[in-house]
């Protein structure tokens, strides 16, 4: 009995201090950061900025100028979304596949900030040679909240795919190649801040991806 016992102590004290160092682990993994990253390419590499001198050296891409037309037959464009925080996505309403899910999930995030307007929503469609501006505006009043800054834009194919992949990344693989004649079909929402830099990309099929799409809508407007 001499004998067991230090051994037993020694057993539960090694343990012991590895539950500990567990422990340690898990909750210095769990702090939240304090700032989200930039993209500056297709591949979504982030890149984190210690300090704001160097934002304007090291993060090169922002969103091109663009000017479209909104469901009230109105043009709508860059101009309009300056100061702004602005998520995108790029949609169809006559897709039976994954726009439906990504039109509900949107709605959670238009919910959530319908009476900000520092907030836009901007769904741009890929098939503008059906979604004529009143299709589009059916389409909002139904599906949606019909809240006033959430834009829903129809235009030209080729400047629609050309904003889509080489300022919004919007496809997961690189798209520079591309050009309007390869169909544009992506489930992705974009973050976009007031500098309009990306800061952030997720699944719209996804509602788990909404709850942090909308914690860092927050975030980016403290």
């Amino acid at each position: 009995m001499g004998y067991l016992e230090p051994k037993i102590a020694g057993m539960f004290q090694r343990r012991f201090l590895k539950c500990s160092v567990v422990l340690f682990f898990i909750i210095s993994c769990s702090k939240t950061t304090d700032q989200l990253p930039y993209y500056n390419s297709p591949d979504f590499d982030p890149i984190f900025i210690e300090n704001r001198k160097d934002l304007e050296s090291k993060i090169k891409h922002t969103i091109g100028d663009f000017s479209f037309i909104d469901t009230n037959g109105k043009a709508f464009g860059s101009k309009d979304l300056l100061g702004k925080i602005h998520v995108a996505n790029f949609i169809f309403t006559s897709c039976t596949h994954i726009c439906p899910k990504m039109t509900t999930n949107m709605v959670e995030v238009e919910r959530r900030f319908e009476n900000h307007d520092d907030v836009n929503l901007v769904s741009f469609t890929v098939t503008p040679w059906l979604d004529s501006p009143d299709i589009l505006k059916r389409y909002k009043e139904e599906f949606t909240l019909n809240s006033k800054n959430w834009h829903f834009l129809t235009g030209k194919k080729s400047e629609l795919y050309s904003l889509a992949r080489k300022s919004y990344f919007a496809e997961e693989e690189i798209g520079f190649t591309k050009d309007s004649t390869d169909f544009l079909h992506t489930e992705h929402f974009l973050l976009v801040d007031k500098g309009f830099r990306i800061r952030g990309i997720y699944n719209g099929t996804l509602g788990l991806e909404m709850e942090q799409l909308i914690k860092d809508i927050e975030l980016l407007k403290k």
